[in-house]
């Protein structure tokens, strides 16, 4: 009986490599042979659902003519789990396994249209088998799929998946292509079923993490991290899913798995600004700063202001900016002295000539004023509201009304009115302006209630800066009034002045002299 068992198992054969190359070129070099095997291609249709004497010699013929005999030697690897005593499921495991890994080309539908069939239903099997969840893996197992993961998955994008898009994350404001519709992938029915069997793999019971990190170690990592620059949002999906089941399966890659990302953000910020997944992997970021104990540990706080803070400068940033604000709100939850820091990386990167920008910029500030405690407040106040004045004073109405919303936030007016000996003074001459000249009726309508709100706080206060600005403002007449007069003479000197002939200097000492005074 042993014997017997041993006379199935999969030999190793001198052909077969770990490289993804070999099952490509395997299949390539059975091509010729299929004027042999076109009368055996319906066979492995319904081999899937046949019994133990389906092991026939057309269906050999079959898998021998399309996949690699080197690969599915001593068990057929179409026959299906149910008909294999448990002792040697765990061999046919590894033959279905190595049978995937022939890849096919998916831009030509009518092209392998049956081998494609086999592979998809032998996928199928796989998930289903893999997802009972009935059996421990040993380690030839793990190996066998993670190469069939890395012969299927782990390749280059064509250029034309990096030429229409800048920024990432896969849809929102403010990339160039916002209307543009995502690129899907041909092979994505096939893909999806080996994301799902790495999926179920991972967190199968039946894996031990102490093995299976052998063989799912950096490169393996870096690859999947690699594919998060696709554009099939759906393939982004999975990878998210997958890549945050590893973080918390296998402890030992976790900070080699979050130097990786850092890297891709540097990148992305500092050099190419050109990336499709930065949504994905801020929002993997964002449940592993959940997970942060405290104290913070300095190379977390690093990441905030190296990567994070940073991150609001590309243009693309409306494609992940509500992933980037969950990721800023946990450090200022965990921490509420770093609210301090993020303002003043806020206004480092303030967008000046993009509105769009700006009013996401007001909504991200509103959300850190209301954890931010009075020492912190005090900190920032005086640059923050010099900007928040600039915002008031914007020709764009939303850049405008944004602001002035800020002031519906009771615990932000409660920091405004501990603080009004400071904050009112650099307010007061933008809500004056804006009273008396913006263009738009609905702000003009926010600045008088924000007139108000300050007059209740303070009406001796209010009424003191008032005068203070009534000042200023007549100060600043009388300065354009003297420059007005100066022009004018200017002009009335240049039109008295007799065009001369040839190269004769002209004194103009009188008039100077009048400039200077």
């Amino acid at each position: 009986m042993l014997k017997q068992i041993f006379s199935k198992l999969p030999r190793k054969s001198s052909d077969s490599s770990d490289s993804p190359k070999t099952p490509r070129s395997s299949s390539n070099r059975s091509s010729p042979r299929s004027s042999s095997t076109s009368s055996a291609h319906g066979t492995p249709k319904s081999s899937s659902g046949a019994s133990a004497s389906g092991r026939s010699n057309a269906t050999k013929k079959t898998s021998s003519a399309v996949f690699p005999a080197s690969l599915v030697a001593g068990i057929e690897p179409l026959v299906p789990f149910n008909d294999v005593p448990s002792s040697e499921k765990m061999n046919l495991f590894v033959s279905k396994l190595s049978l995937c890994c022939v890849t096919f080309d998916f831009t030509d539908p009518s092209k392998n249209s049956i081998e494609k069939g086999v592979k998809r239903q032998t996928l199928v099997e796989l998930v289903d088998f893999v997802g009972a969840g009935t059996v421990k893996f040993n380690e030839p197992a793990i190996h066998a799929l993670c190469k069939m993961c890395s012969a299927n998955l782990f390749r280059v994008f064509p250029p034309n998946y990096r030429s229409n898009m800048i920024g990432g994350g896969g849809g929102g404001g403010g990339g160039e292509n916002d209307d543009d519709e995502p690129t899907f992938d041909p092979a994505w029915p096939h893909l999806q079923l080996v994301y799902d069997l790495l999926l179920k793999f991972i967190h199968s019971s039946g894996v031990d993490a102490k093995v299976a990190k052998k063989y799912m170690d950096h490169s393996f990592i870096l690859k999947l991290l690699e594919l998060f620059d696709s554009e099939d949002p759906r393939e982004r999906e999975c990878l998210k899913t997958i890549l945050h089941r590893i973080y918390g399966k296998f402890m030992v890659h976790r900070p080699f798995i979050r130097k990786s990302i850092n890297n891709i953000f540097y990148r992305f910020v500092t050099e190419t600004e050109q990336h499709n997944g930065i949504a994905e992997l801020l929002e993997i970021f964002g449940s592993i700063i959940s997970g942060f104990a405290l104290p913070l540990k300095e190379e977390h706080k690093i990441f905030l202001w190296r990567v994070l803070i940073p991150l609001h400068k590309p243009k693309s940033v409306g494609a992940y900016f509500q992933q980037l604000s969950y990721c800023i709100m946990q450090f200022v939850e965990k921490e509420p002295k770093l609210a301090s820091v993020v303002v003043k990386g806020l206004l480092k990167y303030w967008p000046l000539t993009n509105s769009q920008k700006e009013v996401m910029f007001l909504g991200e500030l509103e959300e850190i004023l209301e954890a931010v405690n009075m020492l912190e407040f005090q900190k920032v106040m005086v640059p923050l509201f010099w900007r928040i004045g600039c915002c008031i004073n914007s020709a764009h109405f939303q850049v405008a009304e944004r602001a002035l919303f800020l002031w519906n936030n009771d615990h932000i007016v409660n920091l405004i009115g501990h603080n009004r000996h400071v904050i009112l003074p650099i307010i007061l001459p933008t809500l004056e302006r804006n009273a008396q000249s913006h263009w738009n009726p609905a702000v003009v309508n926010l600045t008088l209630n924000v007139r108000k709100i300050f007059m209740e706080m303070d009406d001796e206060l209010f009424i003191s800066c008032h005068a203070h600005f009534k000042e200023e403002e007549a100060k600043l007449t009388v300065t354009a009034t003297k420059r007005k007069q100066i022009w004018e003479r200017l002009e009335d000197a240049a039109a008295n002045v007799q065009p001369m002939a040839g190269r004769t200097a002209v004194l103009v000492t009188p008039l100077t002299s009048s400039i200077a005074c």
